[in-house]
């Protein structure tokens, strides 16, 4: 029997444009369950400080980006959006990163 899938409201993004032009779209909001678990503690075994802060910084781009236009170019599948910040330089990175910690400063301070 096939499933129904439930209608789900549109989400409220904000957009940030870095100097180059490219926009990054994000989340205006996350689910209480979702910001509970960005916010946990690391697990002991975590391999290392550095490990835990960057995987935890994939975890708000992977929560937040709804889409990202990188010259001209948008991508909106989360695949492509993760695999992309993947790929990124060290400036856009560091753009990314500070971008999304004004945004949870703004929006989501429980996280910032």
């Amino acid at each position: 029997m096939a499933r129904r899938r439930r209608e789900r409201e549109p989400i409220e993004t904000v957009d940030y444009r870095d100097p180059e032009g490219n926009v990054l779209t994000l989340r205006q909001s996350l689910s209480p369950r979702t910001i509970r678990k960005i916010g946990e503690p690391p697990r002991p075994y975590a391999a290392s400080a550095e490990d835990v802060w960057a995987r935890r910084q994939e975890m708000l781009f992977e929560r937040l980006a709804v889409r990202w236009e990188i010259a001209g170019l948008p991508l909106d599948d989360q695949k492509m959006l993760i695999g992309r910040y993947r790929m990124a330089d060290s400036d856009e990175k560091r753009w990314v990163r500070e971008t999304i910690n004004a945004h949870l400063e703004q929006h989501i301070p429980e996280l910032a």
